[in-house]
């Protein structure tokens, strides 16, 4: 089982995060496990409209030992759960005792990237390259994303670039990462355009006018994943 926090420092991160952070991070967790409300409120030991009070309450406020069940029940920390590490990287946990290192097949790198989320993008530019995070999407293979004419992503048009996903779980020491190489160019055509906007899983998190597409047809794919 994962590291839990002491009850001090659970308390002394549930003050400083606004109310509803806990609910959106139980419920993201648990839907990155598969799991359904019942099976993880049966995990952590509660009734299954009690963990959906939890998930739909802005004021919920649970005591330290129902945070350390939902830690556990949904294998990670209560750190991570009220939302303690958001400014700090990720893996900073030790390594795994016996990691396990395998390489991802094109199906399984495929189906990773489909989750949609934030990647990395790597972007030639004069003074070198430089990797900036884009909010994505999958659309027909192709890895798509808007942002600004005057932004960094933008230079990736026309260009040979990379681009990264990755799931890091600092509970146990493990995750995967998955690459792609490909041409970006562009997204133009008025009705591709408009398929683009139809099919978009987000609005790009930084904000304001974001309206120039851009669309990475992949020429190499790979992935790796720890588990320990």
């Amino acid at each position: 089982m994962p590291t839990h926090a002491s009850p001090d420092a659970v308390e002394g991160h549930q003050g400083h995060h606004p109310p509803g952070n806990l609910g959106r991070r139980i419920a993201l967790r648990r839907e990155e496990l598969g799991l359904s409300r019942k099976e993880a409120a049966c995990r952590a030991g509660m009734a299954s409209s009690y963990l959906q009070y939890l998930e739909e309450q802005p004021t919920a406020a649970p005591g330290v030992s129902t945070l350390l069940r939902l830690a556990g029940a949904l294998e990670t920390t209560v750190l991570e759960l009220t939302g303690g590490d958001v400014d700090l990287p990720p893996g900073l946990g030790q390594a795994g005792g016996h990691p396990n290192f395998t390489e991802l097949s094109i199906r399984e790198c495929r189906d990773l990237l489909r989750t949609h989320g934030v990647g990395r993008l790597a972007v030639p530019t004069e003074s070198g390259p430089v990797i900036v995070p884009v909010n994505y999407g999958v659309v027909g293979g192709s890895i798509v994303f808007r942002t600004a004419p005057e932004a960094v992503p933008s230079q990736a048009a026309d260009s040979q670039v990379a681009f990264e996903v990755d799931r890091i779980d600092g509970s146990f020491s493990q995750g995967w990462s998955v690459l792609v190489c490909g041409h970006a160019r562009t997204v133009t055509d008025p009705d591709s355009v408009r398929r683009l906007e139809e099919q978009a899983y987000s609005t790009p998190w930084a904000g304001g006018q974001r309206d120039l597409w851009i669309r990475i047809d992949p020429h190499r794919i790979t992935g790796r994943r720890i588990t320990v």
